[in-house]
């Protein structure tokens, strides 16, 4: 029996990767942004080789790190969520999904407002704490949907739990998943509820995601196939719109996340624990908090002491980002085109440095090769080099 747990670090980019300024990112570099707060604090992980990484100079690397490591290039085109979580699923995406840096055409609202019943309001990018605080007043009064953007592929709908109760706005995100196909193929519709604490709009941990189905087979769908377990933890089910997913639990937070991966490592599977940690990206890569962002890590970090000594014989760990969300990045809050990380921990891991990796979807190969199922997705696998 043997089992892998994937954890991403949703947003935690090492670097600005060669084309990043196509992008709008210039001398982007989460980590090294972070590391230089005082509440950054990441011994296991410096252990693990993070610092011994190709092209991270931030800080001194250890003389002997305990897993083997490397950087990851995208190859996909894009630089948001969906289009990294599917490359490492094995999905290499040629065409980035569609963004509305002016909002969405009216033929689209249109026919979202027919099918809802409710008018909408802002329909352009926005902060998500800001739209809220801006639109939210205009909401309570007329009931009508505030639909907003970003710069990632995302149609976003907030609305106050008092007056559109969680599960009718989940009914809305469907309605509009619905409408965006095709032409308009958002990569996400997300679920933005908000609430009234102490006189200020604050948004809920009821977020919900619905996700473009995947356009090809993934790792989870090969290994699920193959009678293999594999487990989502946070938002990896909504990622992947349950396509590949044999069991799923939604997570508040990162906490949540951790404990209840934790909880995983304590029972007995054969295949892949697939988790996200969000609140990197989500709480303050987006808002710009460096020390919020450094103290996430470091309490990651802390974490892996509990969850290491807990790794059987033939268990792997794997480490790694989706993109990259550069919270010292002033010029935008929005993610950042970066390489990431890619550790790999095991009692049958060679700590060895495997250089710079072309595409994410390395880390599908190479699972789907260690648990034994042949496949077509992408990727070249790194097995061989890390195995002793």
């Amino acid at each position: 029996m043997k089992r892998v747990f994937l954890i991403v670090l949703d947003s935690f980019g090492i670097g600005a990767m060669p084309d990043s300024a196509e992008y709008g990112d210039i001398g982007v570099n989460t980590l090294a942004s972070i590391s230089k707060s005082e509440k950054f604090n990441i011994k296991n992980l410096k252990e693990l080789g993070l610092f011994n990484i190709d092209g991270v100079d931030c800080l001194a690397g250890v003389q002997n790190p305990k897993a083997a490591f490397a950087r990851l290039e995208e190859l996909s085109k894009g630089k948001d969520t969906t289009i990294g979580h599917w490359e490492i699923a094995g999905i290499i995406s040629n065409q980035p999904l569609p963004t509305y840096p002016h909002g969405f055409p009216e033929s689209v609202l249109n026919e979202f407002s027919k099918r809802t019943g409710r008018a909408v309001i802002c329909n352009k990018p926005y902060s998500g704490t800001k739209v809220i605080e801006d639109y939210g007043e205009e909401h309570l009064k007329s009931g009508a949907l505030i639909v907003y953007t970003s710069a990632d592929s995302v149609f976003q709908i907030a609305a106050h739990e008092d007056i559109v109760p969680t599960e009718e706005l989940y009914h809305y995100c469907k309605i509009a998943r619905e409408i965006l196909v095709g032409e308009h193929g958002v990569g996400r519709v997300i679920a933005r509820p908000f609430k009234t604490e102490n006189g200020k709009f604050m948004r809920t941990s009821n977020r919900h995601d619905f996700s473009l189905e995947p356009p090809c087979e993934t790792m989870l769908d090969t290994l699920l196939e193959n009678g293999l377990d594999t487990i989502a933890v946070g938002k990896i089910y909504d990622i992947f719109a349950g396509k590949g997913v044999s069991e799923h639990i939604f997570t508040s937070g990162n906490t949540d996340g951790m404990n209840k991966t934790l909880e995983y490592a304590k029972k007995d599977f054969n295949g892949l624990c697939f988790v996200n940690l969000v609140d990197f990206d989500m709480l303050y890569g987006h808002r710009n908090d460096v020390d919020g962002y450094a103290n996430a890590l470091s309490e990651f970090d802390k974490w892996l002491e509990a969850f290491l000594p807990l790794l059987k014989e033939d268990d792997l760990l794997i480490i790694t980002a989706d993109h990259g969300c550069d919270p010292a990045y002033l010029v935008s809050t929005d993610h950042s085109r970066e390489y990431v990380p890619l550790l790999v921990y095991g009692k049958n891991v060679n700590p060895v440095n495997c250089g710079t990796k072309q595409g994410f979807c390395t880390i599908s190969k190479t699972i789907c090769e260690y648990l034994s199922v042949d496949t077509e997705i992408n990727g070249e696998s790194i097995l061989t080099e890390i195995l002793k």
